[in-house]
């Protein structure tokens, strides 16, 4: 998806209830990784350090939830455009994002109020799903 221009990159007018919002993929890396756990100043040694996440049974570093956090927030916007507002992310992890796997994101949008939507999302890898939630997004006319 090329970055958004203009005011928006959706017309709200033209959002409908059902509609499905474009996929996302990231690919996993071991810097998108690490850089996104100190970016959030989260120092567990598991988001940074291959062996300490060999010492919980997984094969490398993986992804904190903060970091995920912020790919949901980069998801949503990248649809809306840069004058959106996120009102409410409500999101549970699954399956770790481990470095050489892929990142999609795929979105519905499950209610509208006014200039308010509710987004349901889902993140998966090939482990599975990596998050699910909500977001509750108001997007200027």
């Amino acid at each position: 998806m090329s970055a958004p221009t203009g005011k928006s990159a959706v017309v709200l007018s033209d959002v409908r209830v059902g509609d499905s919002l474009p996929e996302l993929s990231i690919p996993l890396t071991a810097s998108l990784i690490v850089a996104g756990a100190l970016a959030s100043r989260d120092f567990t040694p598991v988001h940074h350090d291959r062996s300490a996440a060999q010492a919980t049974g997984l094969q490398d570093v993986f992804m904190n939830i903060l970091t995920t956090n912020g790919l949901v927030g980069r998801y949503i916007t990248d649809w809306t455009g840069p004058d959106a507002v996120i009102r409410n992310v409500a999101i549970k992890l699954g399956a770790p994002n481990l470095p050489g796997d892929t990142l999609t994101f795929s979105g519905t949008v499950a209610s509208r109020e006014g200039d308010e939507l509710r987004i349901e999302i889902k993140g998966k890898n090939s482990w599975g799903d990596h998050v699910t939630g909500t977001v509750r997004v108001v997007i200027s006319s």
